[in-house]
């Protein structure tokens, strides 16, 4: 068998999946809020999340390592080493000439004054040299040393590495060196006229591959990497003061001692120029810093520079388009080290998990949405939530009956101590097999683990309609995203928990209209004038005729009274402050919800003491309950007055605040 091997990424290999759940809930809680699934994701992305760096946390470090090699470094470090040889050369050769005794004494005086009328740039002062006959051994060494630094620096801007591979470079090898120039510039003239062949390229790797590590496997990784620095070499020069440019300029025509070698460089500099337009050319940087770098050292600096720019670019995904897969893991590994790209890479993984899972899907308009198993996860998710507030009250026990008086629900669960449901065996048996699967063969054998009750369901139905304010008052005080996830919740515990009940969802803001639960959590906040509960009762009630056998629970959760009613001709009519007809037509319709058997509760939000009075009277008209919960307690409100009223159907009268903890119903 052919075994294959790639390269180790780098993390924990023992670390576990990534969380898609963590993801989904926090996904659907800004869908809820207003934002499209792709933007939620984003930022989600954007954020991270518990264990998980984000993206926003990355392209911070991005950024912090920008201004630290900005802070850091200065440009003149070239300029500084040639100031030091010159001064060593010169101090050398007075040496020389004040203990050559057989030296004439007027040629002795002639180069003193040579050396004490060297003008105070380095530049000029090499030029100067250029002609100057050495007495001193040391001395002419060391200026050579200052002819060599500058050609080993020329190339190492255009060729990394090539500064260290030159030194104490014989005469051969810098020939080797012009050889290589002249046919790159051959090699490019002829790219850009049309008229290369692959050959060409192979017979020029083969002559000359030594000088390009980065092993480019055609002519256009060569301009690319080529052009990418060559462009970091001019944003150099474009970075340095004027007169640190006019020093560099006139000390290069010294390079290796002949002009040769910077004709080839600017004929080299051209051809990348009109070959890669698209490349920065005309960019500089401000250098704040006190460690001078040298020629070839500030363009790997002014590299990294550009290579930071667009990591940044890809963090930020601010161009259409933009996935994280655009990121480039090499690149980030460079600059923040082994831990940033294996970060990104958990990045990449769980936005390609969330697409590939069936989380999201796109709809017909090419947008992406929340799936139906995405809805389901994130609506047990807020009812394990919700559990956890109704079992975190004072004096509450846990409910663990499923029904068992009623029928087989169709649902398992694990088996916990005090189980008397009775056993899937099915499902128990298929867990022993999968448990056991890696194991040698032999005989089957249970462990409590391994257990799963099926739950039955009370024979007491139910027909529950929640009505809930889709008014603009809702969004703009901070309760749309409770009332959604109120919503959710509820829909997700009947669906789940309780399939023998029927649920309605009706939003009212200036009309009523029944709502489906991916349409409810997905809907934007509109300015629109108008509370009408009697068209949200209207609708109700049809509901509860639908479902003469059920019993009727009517949940309403406003925050304002009833500004708006329906007219027989199907107009609204609205009216604030609330006209006596709209509450006139209201109260008749609650009165027919309580003809119909409906128990009621209000849940009501805000602290408004017209709206208080008004819910507190409507609820003693029809035998209601009045609840005003905190906006965090909302969905805990709602499902333990539901879970109460079913209870109270069968005999075991409960509500919001009663015995209801963490039961089975929380998955």
């Amino acid at each position: 068998m052919a075994e294959r091997y790639r390269r180790y990424e780098g993390g924990d290999p023992l670390a576990p999946p990534v969380d898609l759940a963590e993801a989904l809930d926090a996904i659907g809680e800004e869908v809820m809020a207003g934002y499209s699934p792709e933007r939620a994701m984003r930022e989600f992305l954007r954020r991270g999340g518990r264990d998980q760096t984000g993206l926003d946390e990355l392209a911070r470090r991005v950024a912090e390592r920008r201004r630290e090699l900005l802070s850091r470094h200065d440009l003149d470090g070239t300029l500084e080493q040639v100031r030091e040889l010159l001064d060593k050369a010169v101090l050398e050769e007075r040496k020389q000439l004040a203990r050559d005794v057989e030296m004439d004494d007027g040629d002795r005086a002639f180069r003193e004054m040579q050396l004490d009328s060297l003008p105070p740039s380095p530049a000029a002062a090499v030029t100067e040299l250029s002609s100057y006959e050495w007495s001193s051994r040391e001395a002419r060494e060391t200026f050579e040393q200052i002819k060599d630094l500058l050609g080993r620096e020329m190339l190492d801007q255009r060729f990394a590495g090539m500064k260290e591979a030159l030194e104490n470079a014989t005469e051969a090898d810098r020939e080797g060196v012009r050889q290589m120039l002249a046919d790159l510039n051959e090699l490019l003239e002829k790219h850009r006229l049309g008229e290369d062949t692959p050959a060409d390229f192979a017979d020029f790797m083969a002559k000359h591959g030594d000088y390009f590590p980065e092993n480019p496997q055609s002519i256009e990784e060569l301009l690319d990497a080529m052009a990418q620095r060559a462009a970091a070499a001019q944003r150099m020069l474009n970075s340095m003061s004027p007169e640190q440019r006019a020093e560099l300029m006139e000390l290069s025509a010294q390079a290796f001692g002949s002009a040769e070698l910077m004709d080839q460089l600017a004929q080299l500099d051209s051809h990348l120029q009109a070959l890669r337009p698209g490349e920065d050319w005309g960019g500089s940087e401000s250098f704040e810093g006190s460690d001078g770098l040298g020629l070839g050292d500030g363009t790997g600096v002014l590299q990294d520079l550009a290579e930071l720019d667009r990591l940044g670019e890809q963090l930020s995904g601010s161009y259409a388009g933009s996935r994280l897969d655009d990121i480039d893991l090499e690149a980030l590994t460079r600059q923040l080290g082994d831990q940033a790209a294996v970060d990104a890479r958990a990045l990449q993984r769980l936005e390609q998990a969330l697409r590939d899972t069936g989380a999201l899907e796109r709809g017909s308009n090419g947008d992406l949405r929340l799936t139906p198993r995405a809805m389901r996860q994130l609506g047990r998710s807020l009812l394990r939530d919700v559990a956890d507030r109704l079992s975190g009250r004072a004096g509450q026990r846990e409910l663990r009956r499923a029904g068992a008086a009623g029928d087989l629900s169709g649902a398992t669960r694990p088996w916990a101590f005090g189980d008397t449901e009775p056993w899937d065996v099915p499902r128990t048996i298929t867990n022993a097999v999968i448990r056991t699967a890696g194991e040698r063969p032999g005989p089957l054998r249970l462990t409590v683990d391994d257990i799963e009750v099926q739950e039955t369901e009370a024979r007491t139905q139910a027909a529950v309609a929640l009505l809930v304010d889709t008014s603009f008052s809702m969004a703009m005080d901070g309760r749309w995203v409770p009332m959604k996830r109120t919503a959710l919740a509820l829909h997700t515990l009947i669906r789940t928990r309780f399939r023998g009940d029927a649920l309605q969802l009706i939003g009212f803001g200036r009309y009523a209209e029944v709502m489906e639960i991916e349409r409810l959590t997905a809907l934007d906040a509109m300015w629109d004038k108008g509370t009408n509960l009697h068209h949200a009762l209207l609708l109700a009630n049809r509901f509860f005729r639908k479902h003469p056998n059920a019993q009727p629970v009517l949940l309403i959760v406003t925050d304002g009274e009833p500004t708006a009613h329906l007219e027989a001709d199907g107009d609204v009519w609205f009216s604030y402050p609330p006209h006596p007809l709209t509450i006139a037509r209201s109260v008749a319709e609650l009165d027919n919800s309580r003809r119909l058997g409906a128990q009621t509760t209000f849940f009501r939000l805000g602290e408004d003491p017209g709206l208080a009075r008004f819910i507190d009277s409507m609820a003693d008209r029809v035998e209601g309950r009045v609840v005003a919960p905190e906006l965090d307690d909302l969905g805990a409100a709602v499902v333990g007055s539901y879970l109460g009223d079913r209870s109270s159907a069968r005999g075991r009268g409960a509500s919001y605040g009663d015995s209801f903890g963490r039961g089975w119903w929380a998955g």
